[in-house]
């Protein structure tokens, strides 16, 4: 009888992956020991075969050199089914396999990254996604260690044959690094770090045409580690020295901001597990039905304190990779901008209540609608007018935040920001998702300056400065709102010192 896969509790119903693997394992058994059949499976047996030979990899690691060379000599579709069962098992079996299992895991993609494996990238983003944002538990680290290692040992083939895969590699260390430099005083983090830090510097140093393609969450990702010493000469040079990049096509951080970024990142900092829950609480769970939900997801996934930091991830996930269709927002599916609102009631700690607004408005802040989702920016208006009266203040709170980060986000991008915060408004209010903004310019339960500030707002609406009349752009210092979690006041100072 072949050992389990996976590590469940006695009354947990068999996984069927698990099944199909230790099943074919079973049945070719006797072929898994040299010598080998010479024999031609047939498509069927080819495919049991393979399965057979990953079940024996993961729970047979004194036979895994041998279970490997077998399926070399088998291989016929560019282990193509091979790596996609690969790619199953870490979505749907990870967070259940044992530590053993999980270092063959490791081992057996590696070896698939070196035989040029089709597939490879998508096995790799998968089990990017496994690394738990907020998680210092010693396998979540480990894990992390493993891949920045993978990815290090492997630069050459990667930049050649998957590049895209190092951005995405790229925007997981960067955002686990916001997390990890907030630990003092643990000597295994303090390696960790150093490799997380040594791969982005060189991805940003090597191969800024390939990071150029994140868009404008390469920013925002940044901004977090503004305080860390080896990101201070990036800060400067996307500042003030664009060409140190040695792209062309990046002459101005602005850029950046006007660049959308991809749905996918996004999906990179939530786990297959968080997607399914969050996915099926905005499918099918009814507003004023959802507290236990939400209830069973905190204890799931936010129980600890430093899994805070992974609202931020979710509410961009929400914004970004979650668009409903029609016959979902018009139905009593809790909506979208009330599981926001969840969460960022949930935040505890200053720093990540803010950095969560910030996902929120992102996207505000430098809206086109000829590039842009009108679905990115839905859920902060939503939420803004729809806590009227019964929760004025996180209307409060959402309109300073807003005026906040018009103000002081970049000061010398005013100009950008102010321009996209008003086509915010603009395609909302065009697009039917409020019918005006005077909803909330009468409100009496608002301060006169917030509805000074909206009226201007709406004043602009009617009559936005044309684009030739527009002030040119200038490239000088990154302001940041205060609160926002991140330490500039010396980069600042040491950049205007230039």
């Amino acid at each position: 009888m072949a050992t389990k896969l996976i590590q469940t509790a006695s009354h947990d119903a068999e996984n069927p992956i698990e099944v199909s693997l230790r099943e074919a394992f079973e049945l070719f058994y006797p072929q898994l020991r040299p010598p080998f059949p010479l024999t031609i499976p047939t498509p069927l047996e080819y495919l049991n075969l393979n399965q057979a030979i990953l079940f024996g990899i993961l729970c047979e690691p004194h036979l895994a050199r041998v279970h490997i060379k077998h399926l070399h000599g088998k291989i016929i579709d560019g282990y193509c089914f091979f790596t996609n069962t690969l790619t199953k098992v870490v979505n749907d079996l990870y967070p259940k396999l044992g530590d053993s299992a999980k270092g063959q895991l490791i081992w057996v993609i590696s070896e698939m990254v070196s035989v040029s494996a089709v597939g490879i990238d998508g096995l790799l983003v998968a089990l990017l996604r496994q690394i738990v944002v907020g998680d210092l538990t010693e396998g979540n680290l480990w894990l992390c260690s493993e891949l920045v290692k993978l990815f290090l040992v492997k630069w050459d083939y990667l930049l050649e044959e998957e590049p895209f895969v190092l951005t995405s590699a790229l925007y997981t260390f960067l955002r686990l690094l916001a997390d990890h430099c907030r630990v003092s005083n643990n000597s295994k983090l303090e390696l960790l770090k150093q490799m997380e830090i040594d791969f982005c510097l060189r991805m940003l140093r090597e191969q800024f045409h390939l990071c150029f393609k994140i868009g404008r969450d390469l920013v925002r990702l940044l901004q977090d580690l503004v305080h860390v010493p080896e990101f201070r000469p990036i800060w400067r040079d996307l500042l003030l020295n664009p060409s140190e990049f040695k792209t062309n096509e990046f002459r101005d951080i602005s850029q950046l901001y006007l660049s959308r970024t991809s749905s996918r990142y996004f999906l990179l900092r939530i786990t297959p597990e968080m997607e399914t829950q969050l996915r099926f609480l905005l499918t099918h769970v009814k507003l004023g039905s959802q507290k236990r939900y939400q209830a069973w997801f905190a204890r799931k996934f936010l129980s600890s304190p430093e899994r805070e930091t992974l609202v931020i991830d979710m509410v961009r996930f929400i914004c970004c990779s979650h668009h409903p269709p029609n016959d979902i927002i018009q139905s009593a599916i809790i909506p979208r901008w009330a599981v926001i609102g969840w969460l960022l009631k949930s935040c505890k700690k200053n720093y990540v209540e803010s950095n969560a607004k910030l996902a929120l408005f992102y996207d505000w802040l430098f809206f086109d609608e000829r590039l842009d989702s009108v679905m990115n920016i839905e859920p902060a208006m939503l939420l803004i007018v729809n806590s009227l009266p019964k929760y004025i203040d996180m209307t409060r709170t959402l309109l300073e935040f807003l005026f906040l980060l018009m103000e002081n986000y970049h000061v010398e991008k005013n100009d950008i920001i102010n321009r996209g915060v008003l086509s915010a408004f603009n395609t909302l209010v065009r697009k039917g998702v409020v019918h005006s903004i005077d909803i909330l310019i009468n409100c009496d339960a608002l301060s006169p300056f917030l509805k000074q500030r909206l009226g201007g707002l709406f004043f602009g609406m009617k009559a936005s400065v044309p684009k030739e009349l527009q002030p040119p752009l200038k490239v000088h210092s990154l302001e940041f709102p205060k609160g926002l979690g991140v330490e500039t006041q010396t980069l600042q100072q040491e950049i205007h010192q230039q």
